[in-house]
């Protein structure tokens, strides 16, 4: 019997989209239907035998895709394709720019119902995986305090956002958490600390020859929900440098609880990731959670959702029966 596979769109050919094609070839009931780019589709040059259309014609593939995955970037692509793309289909993004969430959910879910779709927004490993584990560990320790570390690793949407500021060639953002602010999380103290005290920011940065490199550090540093409640130290080097030294995508993070079940009681629940390369892992998660929105679209769910509204047997390829023998 022939497996009928779930038809994924891509609308995107960055570092998220060649990672996505590598995540589609893994799971043998998804299929890549088409790629779509604001760029002339006969510059593409990707390793499917899919048809590279452009990202005007969508609505030519709506009874062609499934689920469109969008990958984009979140300062200035996802804002506006997001609710374009969901008027011709079901959709999965990975919008991450935190504190736009609740805004940026409200218009998915008002255009994803008045076109009958279903779209999941926000989604990957953070925001993402690392959500469901706050809300797990924050269940079940009540009384606690959560703690969330990114890296050492490049930040792809703060490396984009670094790059859309005219002048910049190219860039890397590699965010890194302090030793302090690790041991705090694991040990008895369990107090709050701020963002300041949590991370770090290093960017890497290659800019024209003619261009400002005063203007551009200061739009850096103080570019808002990006860099400007943190310590942000901005190197610029040679674009031929950035491309030999900071080539790869590495990244990962933890998510703390530190919590008490009874005075004097501690109970530290810790959740971490070590990524050789954020884009694949992140397209990996899209093509799981691609497959919970086929079914669930399927069952009637319209709307927006994220990661916390999707039971994760959906995620899965195996059936339930599978499920509770192989993994209960």
């Amino acid at each position: 019997m022939n497996l009928q596979k779930i038809r994924i769109g891509m609308a995107g050919y960055g570092n998220l989209g060649r990672g996505l094609e590598k995540a589609v070839i893994q799971n043998p009931d998804l299929e890549l239907a088409v790629i779509l780019t604001r760029r002339d589709p006969s510059t593409i040059q990707c390793s499917s035998r899919v048809p590279v259309a452009s990202l005007a014609d969508a609505a030519v593939w709506k009874d062609k895709v499934d689920v469109m995955i969008l990958c984009g970037g979140s300062a200035t692509d996802l804002p506006v394709q997001g609710p374009e793309l969901a008027a011709w289909f079901n959709t999965v993004d990975s919008f991450d720019t935190h504190p736009d969430i609740p805004a940026y959910f409200s218009r998915m879910d008002r255009t994803a119902r008045e076109h009958d779709h279903l779209s999941l927004i926000s989604c990957g490993w953070d925001p993402g995986l690392f959500s469901l584990v706050r809300a797990l560990f924050g269940s079940v320790l009540p009384a606690g305090q959560d703690y969330t570390f990114w890296g050492k690793g490049v930040s792809q949407g703060h490396s984009d956002a670094i790059r859309r500021i005219p002048g910049v060639l190219d860039a890397r953002q590699y965010t890194i958490p302090l030793e302090s602010a690790l041991t705090v999380a694991r040990s008895h103290d369990n107090r709050p600390l701020s963002t300041r005290e949590k991370h770090r920011r290093e960017c890497y940065v290659a800019i024209a020859p003619d261009a400002d490199r005063n203007a551009i550090e200061q739009t850096i540093v103080h570019m808002p929900a990006y860099f400007v409640d943190y310590d942000t130290t901005v190197h610029f080097i040679s674009l031929e440098e950035l491309q030999e030294k900071h080539r790869d995508l590495p990244h990962g993070g933890f998510v703390i609880r530190n919590g008490e079940t009874s005075p004097g009681i501690r109970q530290v629940g810790e959740f971490s990731l070590q990524l050789d390369s954020n884009p694949e892992f992140t397209a990996s998660v899209l093509a799981a959670y691609a497959r919970a929105v086929y079914r669930m679209a399927k069952a009637g769910r319209r709307g927006a959702v994220t990661v916390l509204d999707v039971p994760i047997a959906e995620l899965s390829p195996l059936s339930g029966e599978q499920l509770r023998h192989d993994l209960l």
